[in-house]
């Protein structure tokens, strides 16, 4: 028998059988006490399941650090007779994973994309404004959004969008500024998160709220693959070409710098991993 047949029949095998298991039905996860005064992390979701997708980094930080973890709702999506729906959504999976949650808007922001920015300046200013007030009244330690290349129009717009806002903010505003990937791969992550298989378990936990979407594409299922491609590419892209590759299973790439004077500042040389034995609060002293 060749083991490389098993080896793959068991991930066909659970890839299916994941599809029977029931969807946002789970109760809400271990949420550690946080104190009024915690740093606050803010994760600027282009959608609603963005911020658990993307979110291990963010999920190690309340429970290691205790850190107060907010998502901030972009949009509610480009379907109007779904946005309702996928707030009640996104409020239960925050709910469950243990964030936060605030809204840009009653209905969230619309037409958050980068066609946008260059050709209604005016509507761009009031989401520019929008998102400036959040940051002014929350004053986070650590913010996430998606990196420039992140394909889909709304993550990209996402990324102009925050970047827009800092640079409205006065000049003495600092923070850490963490970008993500999803659709489209960071050239350039200077960071890879290891996740345990009970952080991976809870993030999908927590996805499944989001029912309407994952019944019409179960991406849930699809996560840990994605999380252990990560890996695969951050040895080298963060590691560097030829370096050895750390003993994670399941891993997030990120690309961390900080906003400081008006722009955006290098914070390490180098890539940096950070395994589940290392305090995550560690890479924003």
């Amino acid at each position: 028998m060749n083991p490389y047949y098993d080896f793959v029949s068991e991930y066909s095998r659970f890839a299916k059988e994941g599809r029977t298991y029931p969807l946002g039905n789970s109760a809400p996860l271990p949420r550690p006490q946080v104190a009024p005064d915690a740093p606050k992390v803010l994760i600027f979701s282009p959608h609603p399941d963005d911020e658990v997708i993307i979110g291990g980094l963010a999920l190690r930080l309340l429970r290691e650090a205790k850190w107060n973890v907010i998502n901030v709702a972009v949009t509610q999506g480009s379907n109007k007779e779904r946005q309702a729906e996928r707030l009640k959504e996104l409020k239960n999976c925050c709910d469950c994973i243990g964030f936060g949650l605030v809204q840009t808007a009653p209905n969230g922001l619309e037409k958050v994309n980068p066609k946008t920015r260059e050709r209604e300046p005016a509507f761009w200013t009031q989401s520019v404004k929008a998102v400036a007030d959040i940051l002014a009244k929350h004053q986070p330690r650590v913010i996430l959004f998606p990196h420039e290349l992140d394909w889909n129009s709304t993550h990209v717009g996402t990324h102009f969008l925050v970047v827009d806002a800092l640079k409205t903010l006065p000049p003495d505003f600092t923070c850490f500024a963490v970008e993500t990937e999803f659709w489209g791969q960071m050239p350039s992550p200077n960071l890879m998160v290891e996740l345990s298989v009970q952080h991976v378990a809870d993030l999908i936990t927590a996805l499944t709220f989001h029912v309407g979407e994952v019944r019409r594409n179960p991406y849930h299922l699809s996560l840990p693959a994605w999380m252990i491609d990560n890996v695969r590419r951050g040895a080298e892209l963060v590691g560097g070409q030829g370096g050895a590759a750390p003993d994670f299973t399941f891993g997030t790439l990120y690309r961390v710098r900080r906003w400081s004077g008006g722009k955006l500042e290098k914070v390490f040389d180098g890539g940096r991993f950070l395994s589940c034995a290392e305090l995550p609060q560690g890479l924003f002293g």
